[in-house]
This record gives structure tokens, sequence and C-alpha cells, in this order.
């Protein structure tokens, strides 16, 4: 958060309220993925980071969740695997895939191998712009949260057509809270805002979401971490 390449981001903040476009764009003339591929130093500052916050989160998300009737989960965009690991250690049935882009995918052995699930985790590389593997159910992590409705509802499509059967959509997100109170989950909006030009959903926009791509809202099960596990079934 405190890298110069970081924090001047938000110093354009003003830029993404006047245009709704990314600040980090503006900051640094490429949207902020791309801008990762070509600077694997913080990416790999980057990847690490979202370790670590998977680390306070996946605990709380194998307590909420039941995963047994789940044979086959895939985690998309799962970076290195932290929180498939962890959810793969609690639920010995369970049969893992591990999706991201090559660049990222290329460096989950280690993390795989640590946590011993490394025999479990099929992986597997690509852009779930344009398609996903088929498994019995999908998991994504702060993921959706970074994309605006139309990409996001993409990358859900994309999930509906490769799920097996009547599978289900979880999504590990903050749910925005009615009213003006603080929460985190406004403060994260920001970030959304300015780098990849996302957001953050109150439970009516995550329904509406989901319905656009082909799913049900079913329940929203909050955690002992500011996130909650949104579950979706096919319509």
């Amino acid at each position: 958060m405190a890298a110069p390449w970081h924090y001047n981001v938000w110093g354009n903040m003003l830029h993404s309220v006047k245009t709704g476009e990314t600040a980090w764009k503006k900051t640094h003339g490429v949207e902020v993925f791309p801008w990762l591929e070509q600077n694997p130093e913080a990416a790999q500052n980057f990847n690490r980071t979202m370790t670590e916050m998977s680390a306070g989160v996946a605990p709380a998300v194998v307590e909420a969740y039941d995963f047994s009737g789940i044979d086959t989960l895939a985690d998309i965009a799962g970076g290195h695997g932290f929180m498939l690991s962890q959810i793969l250690k609690e639920n010995a049935h369970l049969k893992g895939i591990l999706f991201d882009v090559p660049s990222v995918i290329e460096g989950a052995d280690p993390m795989l191998q640590r946590e011993g699930v490394g025999d479990r985790v099929q992986k597997a590389a690509g852009d779930f712009f344009k398609e996903v593997p088929p498994a019995d159910a999908y998991i994504m992590k702060h993921i959706i949260h970074d994309w605006d409705d139309e990409r996001s509802v993409l990358i859900m499509k994309n999930i509906h057509t490769a799920m097996n059967g009547h599978g289900k959509l979880l999504l590990v997100e903050m749910v925005v809270p009615p009213g003006n109170e603080p929460h985190y989950s406004k403060v994260l909006d920001l970030e959304m805002l300015t780098s990849p030009g996302g957001m953050e959903r109150t439970e009516k926009e995550y329904r509406d979401l989901f319905a656009q791509a082909g799913f049900r809202l079913s329940r929203i099960l909050p955690t002992r971490s500011p996130f909650s596990v949104i579950e979706g079934v096919k319509a």
C-alpha cells in the first residue's frame, strides 16, 4: 500500500471521480494488471500481499461454509492457491483446480507442496474472460470486485457455461451494508475505483449481477472476517 507505484495512484483519485476511468491508467499509462505483468518485482509483491490477505480470510471461509457436497472445486484467479489449499486440508474428499494467468500459476507449486495438497490440485492457466475449466463448483476471492458489471458478468457467464450440472458459484467478497456508517468495504471501494476500475457491491447489486449471468443468489453467509460467502446456483 505504501509503495510509490501504488500511493501515487491514490493521488490521482480526482481523475476517477470526474471521469469514471481508473487513476491507475492516468498514473502509469496502462491498466493495473497489464502493468503488473510488465513489472515483475511489483507483481511478486502484489501476489505475496494477496496471499497474506488470504491468510486472514481463508480460515473464516472454511469455518463458515459447508463444502461436503462438492467433488471438484475450482479456484478462479486463485493466485498461488492458499485459499484453495486451506479448503482442501479441511475437506479430505475434495479435489481442486487452481486457475490463474500463466505467470501466476508458474509460482504456485511451492505453496501447494508446503500445504500438502499438491497431489490433489490440478493447475490450469488461461484467461477467465475467454473460458475456465469445468468443475462442480467455483470459488472466487476478491476477484469480482475488481471489475465493472459488464466484465464481471462475462466472467460469471463463462463459469456458468463450464459448470458441471447444477453446481454452485461462491464469491468471497465484502457486502456493502446499508446506511452511511463507516465500513471497511467503503474504503476498499475507493481502491477499486482508482486501481482496477471495479467496485464493492450491496446485496441487491450482487443479486442483480448473479441474475444477469444466469445464476440465482441463494444465500449470503457472513464470516468472522469482514468478508462474506455469496452463494449462487444455476437459475
